[in-house]
Order: structure tokens, then sequence, then C-alpha cells
């Protein structure tokens, strides 16, 4: 039997990290059954959306050289990038309740998860989540338009608004408002583990792209010996889907990391700033 992890307490960078590699390991198994059980059916539409995005050689992000557009139907297009989308945010909304509802499960029960509490947190947080979820990305967007440093500057706080929501109950604007309040004074290291946990999880994702890589820097160096690389629209084939479709798949898993991280970081800058923690132990050293 492991030791529960303490959430209630301050961290340095480097504890945060391992500390949100190490539950995720020791909880693996358990955590994931949730996701795949809650977001499945999702996943899957997401999956087979972009899937087919990637065939019809509209992924711009790897094929933006189109040779022939007149070949394009633009109402799939429209379709496939509005079921991607909508898939994608239904996803995300379930990722984190599911993530967080695990977490506070994890924390009430001294590290023995109750999966009907899991699910029923989700299903009873849903629509708020989806509120933040949209309010967070007009700030983003509307922050965005008035410049680069406005936007990275609510990324900070706004990153621990879910957390904000499941773990203290706030309401969709107090969790915006009291996130600001909670990274005052402590925005920059903040904005350090942030930044650190981002990063890690951009390099592992890129040990997922190696394949699709890969296969696209031999089959171009094929059609170039071969006379053929005037048509770029032939790189997209099955092959170049599946590896799309398989990267896609564990870079959406990755973003757990960073809905572990955040509870994390809210919990230390919560323990920092009212000692939440301090107070429960003392109350219980009697029990």
């Amino acid at each position: 039997m492991h030791q529960p992890i303490q959430f209630r307490k301050q961290r340095e960078l480097g504890d945060i990290i391992s500390d949100t590699f190490k539950f995720i390991r020791e909880n693996f198994k358990p955590l994931f059954r949730d996701i795949f059980k809650i977001t499945g059916p999702v996943f899957v539409i997401l999956i087979l959306g972009i899937g087919y995005y990637s065939y019809l050689g509209l992924d711009i992000f790897s094929n933006p050289f189109l040779d022939d557009t007149s070949q394009i139907n633009i109402e799939m297009m429209v379709i496939s990038v509005f079921i991607i989308f909508s898939a994608m945010v239904a996803f995300y909304i379930l990722l984190y309740n599911t993530v967080l509802h695990f977490i506070k499960s994890y924390m009430n029960n001294s590290g023995v998860v109750d999966h009907s509490e899991v699910a029923g947190g989700v299903k009873n947080d849903f629509g708020k989540m989806l509120g933040l979820m949209i309010l967070i990305g007009i700030i983003t967007v509307f922050a965005f338009f008035l410049c680069f440093f406005p936007a990275i500057y609510v990324w900070v706080p706004l990153s621990l608004a879910p957390a904000m929501l499941v773990f203290a109950r706030t309401s969709i604007l107090d969790s915006i408002s009291y996130s600001f309040k909670l990274i005052k004074d402590n925005w920059w290291n903040t904005f350090a583990t942030l930044f650190v946990i981002t990063l890690l999880i951009y390099l592992i994702s890129l040990i997922f792209q190696f394949p699709l890589m890969l296969y696209m820097f031999i089959k171009g160096l094929t059609m170039a010996q071969e006379g053929s690389v005037a048509n770029p629209g032939d790189l997209i084939d099955w092959v170049y889907v599946f590896f799309n479709v398989l990267s896609s798949i564990f870079q959406y898993l990755l973003s757990v990391v960073a809905v572990v991280a955040s509870a994390f970081i809210y919990y230390h800058l919560d323990e920092k700033k009212n000692a939440t923690g301090t107070y429960e132990r003392i109350s219980n050293l009697g029990s």
C-alpha cells in the first residue's frame, strides 16, 4: 500500500513536477479507467474526426501544400471541423471534471477513490465547467487581441480556475476572480511552474510524434528520388492517417499531466495563502 499523497501542502517547483508524475504512476489504472469510461464516447468521436480530417488532406498543420483546392469538399470540411471542435470542447470538459473529481475523492477517502463519487461529480459539474471553459476562452481570445503578454498573464490564473471550481466549490465567476487573487504576489513562480510543465508535456508529445515525422521524411525522400515531389498531396495516405491519429491520441491524453499539476499548484498556493492544510492537520491531531 502506498502512503496517500498529501495535496494540501506547500511545494517547490521540483516537488510539484515529481509528485504530479508520482500520483499518475501510482493511480494509473483507476485514473485512466475512469477517464476512458467517462470521456470514451466523445474521445472516439474526436479521434475519428481527426482521422477523417487528416485523410481529406485538410490538416493545415500537417499538410499545408494542398495541390488542387478544387477537389476539397467545402461542406465536408466545415462539418469535420465542427465535429472536431465540438468533440474537443466536450472532451476537455469531461477530462478536467474526471481528473479533478478523481483527486477530490482520493483526498476525501485517504487515497481510496470512490468511482461513483467521480461519476456523480462529473455529472453535477458538467454545466458549470462548460460555462467556465467558455468564459476562459472568451477572456483568453480577448487578451490575445490586446497583445501577447496580456494573454500570457491571464493564462496563469485561468489555468487554476477549474481546480478552484471543483475543490473550493465556487461559482463560475468566483472561480475566475479568486484565481487572480490566489496568484497575487506568486505570479512569476506559478508561471515558471506552468511553463516547465507545459514544456515537459510538449517534449513528451514529440516522442509520440516521432513515428509520423520519420514516416513523412522517408516518404518525402522516396518521392523526391522518384521525381513525384511536385504533388505533395500524395504524402497523405492510410499510413499517414494512422500515425497522425495515434500521435493525437497520446497528445490529448497527456493533458492529464497538466490537470493533475494544476491541482498541486492550486493547493500549494492555497496553503501558502490560507494555510488550510495546516489548520486541518491541527484539528485532526486529537482524532
